[in-house]
């Protein structure tokens, strides 16, 4: 199963460990931040991507979410690939969360994740969420 990890820039740490922990399960994981390099296409890389993707993972933190992170939650909601597989991932005070995300969303908002703790043993929701329609 290919996840397309979508987060804001300024998540990309945590992003990072998120991805690492998901692909220890056996998922394919496919991030902006950490798998575009210097040189390469953004724009064509980023819609490959989400083509070829099952599954999409969306950190949302209390900050409000970019622009790009928006498209990508778009995109998801119109796209067959991502039919039930579009998985907010609340990072932070769901209440906090809930104010800044689409609204088309918030009904969505069942998955936790403290990022002060390890994320490996945190990750089972995720994956039984994306598994649960594969």
């Amino acid at each position: 199963m290919k996840v397309f990890l979508s987060h804001s820039h300024a998540d990309s740490k945590l992003a990072a460990r998120l991805s690492g922990a998901l692909q220890q399960r056996g998922l394919q994981v496919w991030a902006p931040d950490l798998d575009l390099l210097p040189g390469d296409n953004w724009a064509a890389e980023l819609g490959r991507a989400l083509e070829d993707s099952n599954a999409m993972v969306v950190l949302l933190t209390p900050k409000r979410p970019d622009s790009e992170v928006m498209r990508n939650i778009e995109y998801a909601l119109g796209a067959k690939n991502y039919s039930n597989r579009l998985i907010p991932v609340v990072v932070g005070d769901p209440a906090q969360v809930r104010t800044v995300v689409p609204w088309i969303i918030r009904e969505m908002l069942r998955i936790t994740l403290d990022e002060h703790k390890r994320i490996e043993p945190q990750v089972q929701p995720i994956v039984d969420e994306i598994r649960r329609y594969a």
